[in-house]
């Protein structure tokens, strides 16, 4: 799949009107207008807690958004995420809840049989393009909404669901929490391993011969044929990975965040992380700055919702905004050149 955003500008207009709906949601319904605004714009920065919150959720949203951004680079975009993340949040969970080997020893089987969850979820997708020419877009998404509710149901089958009232698995045990950085925010020390999966998957993809290849399959994967290079290896590897970094971002989230899979924690981390990759036209190294921005927005709105008491979530909204606003003009571009 080709992505051509065509101009800085259109990159930079969906934040944009994502904080624009947010003013305009404040200004017609917050009962204080102005200190609500000023909340917005400010507060996030002044309180440790939704600081912290701020730098954790874009933690999130550069891992997954590495995972978005290289499976569009290779020409397969994954629409998976959602059920990636969740899956690789579940699984974790419960290698952490149920191995009795020594600490370090299971956590490090929980992370790798994490990201062993998403990768084979989307190799899935791989292996049906490949032997069935299905398309990515498609099949990831299905894959995804099919884990959905299955991990809900092995969670209220759980027989240790009930100590948590079926919504969600056992806490994990304090010795596998990731130590908070700026405490009382579940802030972590993923928050830099984000930052250095970024810069490695920018080196990967624009300083090697595997990236320029990569990067050959997303432009012009007709010449990438003629040129001989395997599309089964390109395919395989690009979403294999991708799902590795969506299943690692719920695993992460699980470790240094809830401390439990519960239901929906996954909720719109794959959709904004996807935002995360479209905005920074894929690019790893712009993920982290525009990370950092969506997670400021959604964050900064999700506070002024409480603290002013809306009766409806402007973050939600601010969200669905931002995905359309970028959706639209590759539809558009599409339609154009039929």
């Amino acid at each position: 799949m080709k992505i051509r955003p065509s101009s800085a500008f259109q990159t930079l207009i969906s934040p944009a009107l994502g904080i624009a709906v947010c003013i305009l949601l404040i200004l017609g319904f917050a009962a204080h207008p102005l200190s609500a605004l000023r909340s917005l714009f400010s507060d996030t920065f002044t309180s440790a807690y939704y600081f912290g919150n701020m730098l954790n959720m874009a933690a999130f949203l550069m891992l997954a958004g590495c995972g978005s951004a290289l499976s569009i680079k290779g020409g397969n975009m994954n629409l998976g995420g959602e059920g990636q993340v969740y899956a690789g949040g579940f699984v974790g969970c419960m290698v952490l809840n149920v191995l009795p080997l020594p600490a370090p020893v299971t956590f490090t089987l929980a992370f790798f049989a994490a990201a062993a969850t998403g990768a084979l979820m989307a190799l899935f997708s791989a292996l049906l393009k490949e032997l069935r020419g299905a398309r990515v877009l498609l099949t990831t998404f299905l894959v995804s909404a099919a884990f959905i509710p299955l991990i809900d149901g092995l969670i209220t089958a759980s027989k240790n669901s009930s100590q948590t009232n079926m919504l969600a698995l056992p806490y994990i045990a304090d010795v596998y929490k990731l130590p908070q950085l700026l405490p009382p925010s579940p802030l972590s020390w993923s928050f830099f391993a984000a930052i250095t999966v970024c810069i490695a998957l920018w080196y990967v993809i624009f300083r090697t011969q595997a990236g320029r290849t990569l990067r050959l399959w997303g432009t012009a994967p007709d010449f990438a044929k003629y040129c001989g290079y395997s599309t089964r290896a390109n395919t395989y590897l690009t979403l294999a990975v991708s799902g590795a970094l969506h299943s690692l971002t719920g695993f992460f989230a699980v470790a240094g965040t809830y401390y439990t899979c519960h239901k929906g924690f996954y909720t719109n981390m794959g959709w904004n992380a996807l935002n995360v990759a479209l905005i920074s036209k894929s690019n790893p190294l712009a993920v982290i700055p525009v990370s950092l921005l969506l997670s400021w927005i959604f964050t900064s709105a999700s506070r002024v919702s409480l603290t002013q008491g809306f009766a409806f979530d402007i973050a939600g909204i601010v969200q669905s905004v931002i995905l359309f606003s970028i959706a639209i003009p590759f539809v558009m571009g599409r339609g154009g050149n039929k």
